[in-house]
């Protein structure tokens, strides 16, 4: 229950209101017992009135008086800071197929883990999300223009196919292209919707048009952060034409690459911290934090406190306050 940011706090001189009942009551019961005492058969004045708990007969008023009190504070409009679903937001998922991916120091190979922790993270983002998808090896490949249709993501993350190289500059500058272009056609009067690149890479950067750390400039001055996620290990191994190839994972490039775009680096060394790293994500990119009406909470205590009120006044003096 809030108390803090209040939408309309001018309600709150209804509380001199409550404190002038308060008050009222005080002096009623004075006045009250004032008239009992000119009573002057007090034998005859326990037969008619007979004695009974002196407090209890005030639970009723007391009751009404909280009911009251708290029913004023729902009227302020309390608020809370609340995680809210994001009704808009743009994000690109940049995988990484090159032949790195298919070493199984992460079983059963990176590139599988990858596929079923992607499609985890595709099918738990909020209905808001434009979600679109981007391969790369040797070059960069726009799989699925930013949709909130999540089947058509999920389709192209199973249809994933290994390559050559590893072009992570390219990868990234696509995916900054497709942005641009999605927000150029949804923007509208708000303008475009706020963006992230999610990258997912093993492997240092070998060719491309584009160096991935020129574009991650880039998407800083996009306002654009780029969420890295390093995934294998040091010992990863693959076969290429009947060689063992040594393939560790790069993450001081995926650092730098972070860092430059003002987005977040993480480092996943097996198939569980990938899927954790994809539910953080998730978490951040689906929703938001917002100021958001706190006032139900008040309003459902102080009509519970005058039903309590009505039934204490019925239980104990057989009418309603």
């Amino acid at each position: 229950m809030s108390f803090s940011n209040f939408v309309a706090p001018w309600w709150f001189l209804l509380l001199l209101a409550v404190g002038l009942l308060c008050a009222g009551y005080v002096v009623a019961q004075r006045v009250r017992r004032k008239r009992v005492l000119r009573f002057t058969n007090l034998e005859l004045l326990e037969k008619v009135a007979p004695r009974r708990e002196r407090w209890s007969r005030h639970v009723p008023a007391a009751f009404l008086l909280a009911a009251l009190a708290l029913l004023t504070v729902a009227l302020a409009g309390p608020t809370s800071e609340q995680r809210v679903p994001r009704n808009r937001a743009t994000v690109m998922l940049v995988v990484d197929v090159s032949l790195s991916m298919k070493a199984t120091d992460v079983k059963p190979s990176r590139l599988e883990a990858a596929q079923v922790a992607a499609k985890s993270f595709t099918e738990g983002l909020t209905p808001g999300i434009n979600l679109g998808l981007i391969s790369f090896a040797g070059s960069a490949t726009v799989l699925v223009a930013p949709t909130t249709d999540r089947s058509a993501v999920s389709q192209s993350i199973d249809g994933l196919k290994l390559a050559q190289s590893t072009a992570t500059g390219d990868g990234l500058a696509a995916a900054l292209a497709s942005i641009d272009s999605f927000g150029k056609v949804v923007g509208g009067a708000e303008g475009p919707p706020p963006a992230r690149i999610v990258l997912m890479t093993d492997g240092k950067e070998t060719v491309g048009t584009r160096k991935a750390f020129d574009v991650a400039e880039e998407a800083k001055k996009a306002g654009v952060p780029i969420s890295t996620i390093s995934f294998g290990t040091e010992d990863g191994v693959v076969d290429i034409e009947g060689r063992q190839q040594s393939v560790p994972v790069d993450d001081d490039s995926m650092k730098e690459i972070a860092k430059l775009s003002g987005g977040e680096f993480f480092k996943a060394a097996s198939a569980e911290e990938l899927r954790r790293v994809y539910d953080t994500l998730g978490e951040q990119i689906g929703y938001e934090k917002k100021q958001a009406d706190a006032s139900k909470p008040w309003l459902l205590l102080g009509t519970m406190t005058a039903m309590f009120a009505a039934a204490a006044a019925l239980l104990l003096g057989q009418r309603l306050p």
